[in-house]
């Protein structure tokens, strides 16, 4: 599927983003061990989503799906049946890496695969950790990439000091904690997204967070089943806030945005480089906060980002990049190699497809530098299966000077199913 977008004028209206995924996500996993039937309303009915009810069906949950919420029946800590053949991630990295927590915990043997692009990304940084908890787990290139075989029994606690701060990893160790003997304990260099940690609490388990050191005492007893609302996509909003940010005369609400503090390094970002997005009716939701969002143009300037802002806003470093071609000097993105282990190495592919529509963006080991404000031109770009990048393609065609394509755009429903309608709304011209 191609996107082809033509230049456009203000964005002016109210829109709300699709549910969180990363919570989402969570939400199906920690639901499917509780001790009966939850209901997730507000989901996330995307592709990356959508593999994770898979895999938990072929675990033997019964998820029931209609348009206003998710049922599902949770079996227990110890209630998931041996899937019959490997389990099928897709492309979802947070599925696969979240699931192998899980799976070295069950008393059977799994496979975890999926889609070429999910079996080219680095799983070592969850393998390796998991085998010091006594998991026994396979995979190619010596354990480094998909498909993971596991065997699945036996944890005992560890302490973890990641060399990375990454959601992923740190929400996979503390799952594997609930079936270990002893403390889990996960050090972190510096601040990730904590969603896993406020919903293991609200549904019964102990789960301590000292600034970047968190604890799990296991094995668990239970997992209380909870009804739960996710709150709008901050991630998926950045596109849009991005895009009133630049468009003159915009005038833009995003409606129930989740502002989690460990999420909302965009808007510290953005701050850094002028702008300010309001936030209004700060209100909290089953324990995450939430806001309405307002944004008018602005003008930016350059600014330097890294440091513990990084995974504050990783999937926002494409989206970020746009903002920096239109502000006024030097922007330097730094400390931020884990682009590179993305759905693609969104550094490159950043770089490759914004140089065709003409920004000054060159690549660093570790981010990337752009000068503005340039101009931007339409082109022929390709997202290269990356949703995050087929939809900041999709804004800088809405800014560029003549028509934009973007190629392959069919991935962006992973995260955001209606983006283009969404876009329609607002005024934009946009056809598939």
């Amino acid at each position: 599927m191609n996107l082809t977008v033509q230049p456009s004028g203000p964005l002016r209206g109210a829109i709300t983003v699709p549910g969180d995924k990363s919570i989402t996500h969570r939400a199906l996993m920690l639901s499917a061990l509780a001790d009966g039937p939850s209901r997730i309303e507000g989901y996330l009915d995307g592709g990356d989503c959508r593999a994770t009810i898979s895999c938990l069906r072929a675990m033997g949950i019964e998820v029931g799906v209609q348009p206003e919420a998710l049922t599902v029946h949770g079996r227990g800590l110890n209630g998931w049946d041996e899937p019959d053949a490997p389990i099928d991630c897709v492309r979802s990295g947070t599925t696969m890496r979240l699931l192998a927590g899980l799976l070295a915990g069950q008393p059977f043997y799994s496979v975890l695969s999926g889609a070429a692009q999910l079996r080219r990304r680095p799983m070592d940084r969850v393998t390796q950790p998991l085998a010091t908890m006594g998991a026994r787990i396979w995979g190619r290139d010596g354990g480094r990439r998909p498909p993971l075989s596991i065997q699945g029994g036996g944890l005992q606690g560890a302490t973890h000091d990641l060399p990375v701060a990454s959601a992923q990893v740190k929400s996979c160790l503390l799952l594997a904690g609930l079936y270990a003997q002893g403390r889990t304990v996960v050090v972190e260099p510096g601040p990730s997204r904590d969603h896993t940690e406020r919903m293991l609490r609200a549904r019964g388990v102990g789960v301590e967070s000292r600034d970047l050191t968190h604890t799990i005492g296991g094995p668990a007893n239970h997992l209380a089943p909870l009804d739960v609302r996710v709150p709008a996509d901050c991630s998926s909003a950045a596109f849009f806030i991005v895009a009133a940010l630049l468009l003159g005369d915009s005038n833009l609400l995003i409606s129930d945005v989740g502002v989690n503090p460990t999420r909302t390094g965009l808007l510290d970002a953005l701050a850094a480089m002028g702008a300010t997005v309001e936030q209004t009716g700060p209100r909290d939701q089953g324990g995450e906060p939430l806001a309405d969002l307002r944004i008018c143009p602005q003008s930016l300037r350059g600014a330097e980002l890294g440091g513990n802002l990084v995974p504050r806003m990783i999937d926002e470093f494409p989206i970020l990049a746009l903002a920096a071609t239109q502000a006024e000097g030097t922007t330097i993105v730094r400390d931020a190699a884990e682009l590179r282990v993305k759905e693609t190495d969104r550094i490159d592919t950043l770089v490759a497809e914004m140089t065709k529509l003409g920004a000054d963006i060159q690549p660093r080991p570790d981010g990337f530098v752009i000068r503005g404000p340039m101009p931007l031109r339409g082109a022929n770009v390709d997202s290269h299966g990356d949703h995050r990048l087929g939809m900041t393609l999709a804004i800088a065609g809405l800014l560029a000077e003549g028509q934009t394509t973007v190629h392959h755009a069919e991935c962006i429903a992973d995260s955001f199913p209606g983006f283009a309608e969404t876009l329609r709304s607002l005024g934009a011209e946009v056809t598939v």
